[in-house]
């Protein structure tokens, strides 16, 4: 019943919805409206996304409405963000209460993801490189907003500096295409006559300028200062810059894939790429601060969707960047929950630990082979065998090894299996739906692959060998070079928040309603 509405009337209500919302926030913005009002402007934002979800289901696709256009992933990705964006918008109702700049929040927040959708749902890469362009603003003045602050000031020139520098390489690339091609619409840019037309030494420059507009904002090596200085934000603009912009680089090059297409650039990318994962992971490691630890984490999943891409794995790279975004969000937001506690293990718990971690790698080494030899003709099944079996090894110490007493293991292994389940099923259904895609894919040389592989097993190894040998001079060294490359410079850093000084001085005054 759903496919037999035309697709049409799917854009007219959702830009009518999505209109809907952002008047929302721009009132709200208007002291005149009682502070209350702010609930029914989250029901106002669920619209947009309510249509989303239906056009994602049954609007008919691959149909292009002039500049607008309708496949799985335009609707998938409209939905992803303006849902992301719905429930950290819920999320935030009690979190700013009491903050100067509690209504600027929300309307910044409904910008921003109704720009990133519309850049995903956009036909004509003019209107995307804007909206993108428009998205990475909203996100700068979010960083910038709570101005009495000093490091947020500082963290948000670093960020608005690297993303002109992100956004003016994106713009060159596509006025470049569209100049060679004289096509704007991305399907007809790039069907096979026209990308012909670009020469070989052109169509490299081109996707190096892509490159650079895609790792700046995946916060890749050496562009990762600026996710570092971020984590001076309020958390919730955290969690949506890791749920749903840091990523956007593989729905970038999943756009883009027909130029990518066999050419030298996925090899200056895949360099990045797995320059960034071991970095992060490294940051992940060497650092205590929660965010920090998460921003680590952030760099190295965004270094392996980018490895994905440049193997040519363009749809595992979607589904990794949206199981990541919700995941991320996740953390972001339960981040004021969470609290260590360290137990010191007895010697024979040290011994039973040590046989479970070495039941988890073989059994994690079998799964990453079979993931591999059931398709070895796929060059980027070895590499997601890799850190499937890296993964599983880390989860199953985590969970399993260092569980307390049987009954901590047994809830391990079922958390396991009920994830493994839950990711199987999620998988196979995005991996379906998204093999409508018209998109162009090729493998790279195996020996690219290859390099890519032992990069991250030497990785792996120091990693392993420099622990084992924590006197050494080695372990010292990498220590301190991880922590300092995790580390915010010093004008993004306040030891004590002296901005508060001012409210105490003037008598605590800081509700909404002097913002």
């Amino acid at each position: 019943m759903l496919a037999s509405i035309d697709v049409s009337v799917y854009f007219i209500v959702f830009f009518v919805a999505l209109a809907v919302a952002i008047v929302s926030g721009l009132f709200f913005l208007s002291n005149k409206l009682p502070l209350a009002y702010v609930r029914i402007h989250i029901w106002l934002v669920a619209l947009p996304v309510i249509v989303a979800f239906v056009g994602l289901l049954g609007a008919e696709k691959n149909i292009e409405l002039g500049v607008w256009y309708t496949d799985v992933l335009a609707w998938l990705m409209t939905f992803f963000v303006l849902g992301i964006g719905l429930i950290i918008q819920r999320y935030c109702i009690r979190y700013f209460s009491g903050d100067l700049n509690y209504r600027k929040y929300f309307t910044l927040f409904t910008l921003m993801t109704s720009f990133a959708a519309s850049a995903w749902l956009t036909a004509d890469l003019r209107i995307m490189v804007v909206c993108w362009g428009l998205t990475l603003i909203c996100l700068t003045l979010l960083i910038s907003l709570t101005k009495a602050w000093g490091v947020t000031r500082e963290a948000a020139k670093v960020s608005g500096k690297l993303f002109l520098v992100s956004w003016i390489a994106l713009a060159i690339a596509v006025l470049w295409m569209g100049t060679l091609t004289g096509e704007w619409h991305y399907i007809n840019i790039f069907t096979q006559e026209h990308v012909s037309q670009i020469a070989v030494w052109q169509r490299f420059i081109i996707n190096i300028l892509i490159v650079i507009a895609v790792i700046i904002p995946a916060a890749q090596w050496p562009f990762q200062r600026w996710l570092i200085e971020s984590v001076a934000a309020p958390t919730p603009v955290s969690a949506i810059m890791h749920a749903g912009i840091v990523n956007a680089g593989g729905i970038m090059l999943t756009r883009f894939s027909p130029l990518f297409n066999g050419d030298l650039a996925t090899v200056v990318l895949l360099c990045f790429a797995s320059a960034s994962v071991l970095i992060g992971a490294g940051i992940s490691l060497v650092h205590v601060d929660y965010k920090r630890l998460l921003v680590g984490s952030t760099i190295g999943q965004m270094g392996f969707m980018l490895i994905q891409c440049a193997l040519g794995a363009y749809i595992p790279a979607i589904i990794h960047l949206m199981l990541h975004g919700l995941f991320k969000a996740t953390l972001f937001l339960r981040s004021g929950s969470a609290v260590r506690h360290f137990n010191v293990p007895s010697r024979a718990n040290e011994r039973m630990s040590y046989l479970w971690i070495l039941v988890g790698r073989l059994l994690a080494l079998l799964i990453g082979l079979s993931f591999w030899l059931s398709e070895p003709g796929q060059g980027y099944r070895l590499v997601s065998g890799l850190i499937l079996a890296w993964s599983l090894s880390v989860s199953w110490a985590q969970l399993v090894a260092f569980g307390e007493g049987k009954f901590g293991r047994i809830m391990g292994l079922l958390i396991l299996l009920t994830v493994g389940i839950v990711y199987y099923l999620v998988h196979h259904y995005l991996n379906e739906a998204l093999h409508t895609i018209a998109f162009q894919s090729s493998q790279p040389p195996m020996f690219i692959v290859v390099i890519v592989a032992l990069i991250l097993l030497f990785g792996s190894a120091m990693s392993t060998w420099v622990a084992r040998h924590r006197n050494s001079t080695a372990f010292a060294m990498l220590y301190m070079w991880l922590v300092r490359i995790g580390d915010a410079k010093i004008t993004t850093v306040e030891r004590h928040p002296n901005y508060l000084k001012q409210y105490l001085s003037k008598g605590g005054h800081s509700n909404g309603e002097n913002g």
